[in-house]
């Protein structure tokens, strides 16, 4: 095997550098990487819908409160203010309350209205019953009886009228009346008034 001695192959690296053979070898750049543009994702934005509030009403008020605006499209304050001011005439949000003031269940209260809306007549008395015994509530409860209320053939007859916009609450006491049928006004739209200036859109 023959060596090359070290003169000589410095004297060969010197002549491939001039003529620009090794030059160009050791110029030749390392291949680019190619930036790949991230994809954009779109996020989703989430409309929070405001809803009415009542901060100083009873837990019983504010669960009511609560359902006619999940339930229904009602969103006006008056049409909201009028129906709470009218269940608070009615029964004071004591969903087991008998006409006359007893606390009984359902099947105890033998005469006058019972609930909510004190529900009177024989036919719609023994539809809430009717009603919890098809949906397995307790037709003495405050969440059984929201439940009747807001889908009861009587209540949805005058819906539209309360999912209107811009009346007052004197306005909205007309439907209130043939939804409710009472006897006595009382207090009724007094409380109405009450609760439309403390509902607060939050």
């Amino acid at each position: 095997m023959k060596f090359i001695h070290l003169n000589t192959l410095v004297k060969m690296i010197k002549t491939l550098f001039g003529l620009g053979i090794l030059a160009t070898v050791f110029s030749i750049p390392a291949p680019k990487e190619v930036a790949t543009k991230p994809k954009s994702v779109d996020i989703p934005v989430v409309e929070f819908e405001k809803t009415w509030k009542c901060f100083d009403c009873s837990p019983e008020e504010q669960y009511v409160l609560e359902q006619l605006q999940t339930q229904t499209k009602i969103s006006d304050k008056n049409a909201l203010a009028t129906i709470l001011g009218n269940i608070k005439q009615e029964s004071n949000f004591i969903a087991n309350i008998c006409e006359g003031g007893a606390r009984v269940n359902y099947d105890q209260c033998h005469r006058g209205g019972y609930g909510l809306i004190q529900w009177t007549s024989i036919g719609r008395y023994r539809a809430l019953g009717s009603f919890a015994k098809k949906y397995n509530c307790d037709p003495s409860t405050l969440k059984c009886q929201t439940r009747f209320m807001i889908n009861e053939t009587t209540f949805r007859r005058y819906l539209p009228e309360f999912e209107g916009r811009g009346r007052t609450v004197a306005q909205y006491m007309v439907p209130a009346y043939y939804w409710l049928g009472w006897g006595i006004k009382g207090n009724r739209e007094y409380y109405s008034y009450n609760y439309s200036k403390k509902l607060t859109l939050a």
